[in-house]
């Protein structure tokens, strides 16, 4: 389920005729609870899902409380292992699960694991909040942060190099990521950087804010994370196409229209068995989150919505 499926939908974005880009559809369902709901449910993925799905515990403990919860965001890489191995019902993933991983899940079960869209990110370059850049392209954001090049450009090593004068002009580029067992890390790797190599100078971070907090200490820097870590100490900047000249904000909008170039959908995973319906704690927590409630949570913590189009085209999956 790559970003085809973003694209496939976006026309389903536009007929829902939401107000503003990161507001809630109202045509998005109430959630209503069911009778007599228990259990243990697990949660093992993706960290920058994590303050999202923990968002969702708490609300959904609200609705039952004989239900527990448990919520491990480690990175998107522990989330197929977590599934194979049914330590986990729920496997959240800013990436999309590589064919690898849902080929040693299949050996097991005899089918694949099911990707359930649950919001949408646009995954954000930030910099420093008084960096005067006015954006970048994708071409250059390869040779800030990649040593191959993959995109066609060169290795920019300074703010000089994209064309900033003074004090900060001569300045080397700090720069900041994520490290390899996270989803964001390989999302990045492979839409920005073509999926070249990282630059060996990069300073890989456990954690989403780990990456914007520091952005935020140093005039300097650079780093790449989710749309939902923003801050008011740093810009998440306007992006452009390989080649391109035109920036995009990081809107819902521009992610639909994919004049944004690095949108995603973020995903949990789940064992469901293809002609049956998943089981009705892990169903009910996707309908929670998919539901008007869910999505008001997405939306406060930074992230994107998912349309009633999508919610009802993603719920359709569980049954």
């Amino acid at each position: 389920m790559k970003f085809s499926l973003l694209s496939s939908l976006a026309g389903l974005f536009f007929a829902a005729n939401l107000g503003a880009a990161d507001k809630v559809d109202a045509a998005l369902p109430e959630y209503k609870p069911v009778a007599g709901l228990s259990g243990n449910l697990n949660s093992i993925g993706s960290d920058t899902l994590n303050n999202v799905m923990t968002f969702w515990a708490e609300g959904f403990r609200r609705q039952y409380p004989q239900v527990k919860l448990q919520i491990e965001g480690k990175g998107s890489a522990t989330a197929p292992t977590a599934l194979k191995d049914g330590t986990a019902q729920l496997g959240p993933m800013s990436r999309e699960m590589k064919s690898t991983e849902a080929d040693e899940f299949e050996k097991k079960f005899g089918y694949k694991p099911t990707a359930i869209g649950v919001a949408i990110d646009a995954l954000a370059v930030y910099v420093h909040k008084d960096n005067p850049v006015k954006g970048l392209n994708v071409m250059q954001v390869d040779g800030i942060f990649s040593s191959t090049y993959k995109q066609g450009g060169r290795d920019l090593a300074t703010w000089g190099d994209l064309g900033l004068s003074g004090d900060l002009g001569e300045e080397s580029i700090a720069i900041f990521g994520r490290n390899s067992s996270s989803g964001t890390y390989g999302f990045f790797k492979e839409n920005a950087l073509g999926k070249g190599d990282f630059k060996s100078s990069v300073n890989e971070q456990p954690g989403s804010s780990g990456v914007v907090s520091s952005v935020a200490k140093n005039k300097t820097a650079i780093g790449y994370s989710g749309i939902g870590y923003k801050t008011a100490e740093v810009r998440a900047l306007p992006l452009a196409a390989k080649d391109g000249k035109t920036y995009a904000e990081p809107t819902l909008d521009n992610c639909l229209n994919k004049s944004y170039p690095l949108a995603r959908v973020l995903f949990v995973y789940i064992n469901k068995k293809p002609g049956q319906a998943a089981d009705p704690l892990t169903a009910e927590f996707l309908r929670y989150a998919l539901s008007k409630q869910g999505q008001e949570l997405v939306a406060k913590e930074g992230f994107y919505p998912m349309t009633a189009a999508m919610s009802t085209k993603f719920e359709q999956s569980l049954k």
